[in-house]
């Protein structure tokens, strides 16, 4: 028995240093680890005989039940100190007033393209997209833009290599070339999506947003181009009539091509879309020239239709009154509060189509 004496005297001296949860997980391993005072002595019990074991069993169980209880209390005497440590370091004046909840706003941009892709869905457009980076190719030699064309000068473009083979794209248009290589007609699709051009003033930006509408088929005609377009403004700025003219105009990859002015009036100093004796242009578009359908392989002879684009933040500009496109993109959260659109509280016209 001196030996269980021995180890109980030892603990006592060991247990009375100990300093925190380290100290007390090393001592607790010390006597009772695989090779722990407490753990050999177990093992001891083999060599005794049975009156002799069952003495020193009652005993040793008796030292076992009692350190363990210990150390036990300790841990828990260590715990409590820590929660009351936190507790005064992390301690929370519930008096405070709460912090005020600031909630979100669907950015003009977005409710725009929202809005735009919903109309267009109604009359059996599907949205296409494609990628920012783009090739030389498809960006300008697909669609049928001469070597020499202003467009693809530096100033104009962001090109990505000394090569000018990969660039930003400078409209949503690739991604017609890329839709009608990779399928076969008809088409008929929009495509919202970011664009990018060497400007910058009140009116234009680095980086804006366009919306292309594409749609091939057998015995398309200006006459459907006019008709898709007159639905769109009217439900777009909900007006029931529209003064629309198409003014004669020249872009590399439609033939014919025409921009497309609107009627408006001043009124209390505010822009009145609909009738009125002013014009304002708000989209380009015209007939797919046939060297755009050859580049894609699609048979002119066989197929033609229409092609047409417009800037998103500039019909966001007309429709909600906004007078700087830079500040689009400042980031500014009391414009944002100002134009922003709480996602329950929509347009009229908006027919609840997700991005």
């Amino acid at each position: 028995m001196s030996d269980l004496n021995n180890i109980l005297n030892s603990f006592k001296i060991k247990f009375s240093s100990v300093k925190d949860k380290d100290d007390l997980q090393n001592l607790k391993s010390e006597f009772f680890g695989k090779n722990g005072s407490i753990s050999l002595q177990f093992k001891k019990m083999s060599s005794l005989n049975p009156e002799e074991r069952k003495n020193f069993a009652k005993e040793l169980n008796t030292i076992k039940d009692k350190l363990v209880s210990e150390i036990e209390k300790k841990f828990k005497d260590f715990e409590s100190l820590e929660i009351n440590q936190k507790l005064k370091d992390e301690k929370i004046d519930i008096t405070l007033p709460i912090r005020s909840i600031q909630h979100g706003k669907i950015h003009p941009v977005s409710q725009v393209i929202d809005e735009i892709s919903s109309i267009f869905s109604e009359v059996g457009f599907s949205v296409a997209e494609g990628p920012d980076v783009e090739s030389e190719y498809n960006n300008f030699t697909a669609l049928n833009t001469p070597e020499d064309h202003p467009a693809r000068d530096m100033h104009d473009t962001f090109y990505l290599d000394k090569d000018k083979k990969t660039l930003l794209r400078t409209h949503t248009s690739p991604v017609q070339i890329r839709t009608m290589l990779n399928g076969k007609p008809p088409f008929k699709i929009i495509v919202p999506g970011r664009t990018y051009r060497c400007d910058s003033d009140q009116t234009h930006a680095p980086m804006f947003h366009q919306l292309e509408g594409l749609h091939i088929d057998k015995n398309i005609t200006m006459g459907h181009l006019k008709g898709c377009l007159n639905y769109f403004i009217r439900e777009f700025f909900e007006i029931k009539k529209i003064k629309m003219r198409f003014r004669p105009s020249h872009f590399p990859f439609t033939e014919p091509s025409a921009e497309v002015d609107i009627g408006y009036k001043i009124e209390n100093g505010k822009i009145v879309i609909g009738e009125g004796d002013k014009w304002l242009e708000i989209l380009g578009c015209g007939m797919v020239h046939p060297n755009v359908l050859k580049n894609t392989k699609v048979d002119p002879k066989k197929f033609q239709g229409f092609a047409f684009g417009m800037g998103i933040d500039r019909l966001a500009m007309l429709k909600y009154g906004i007078n700087d496109l830079r500040a689009f993109f400042e980031t500014d959260y009391r414009w944002l509060n100002h134009f922003g659109f709480d996602p329950l509280d929509v347009p009229t016209n908006y027919r609840g189509l997700s991005r």
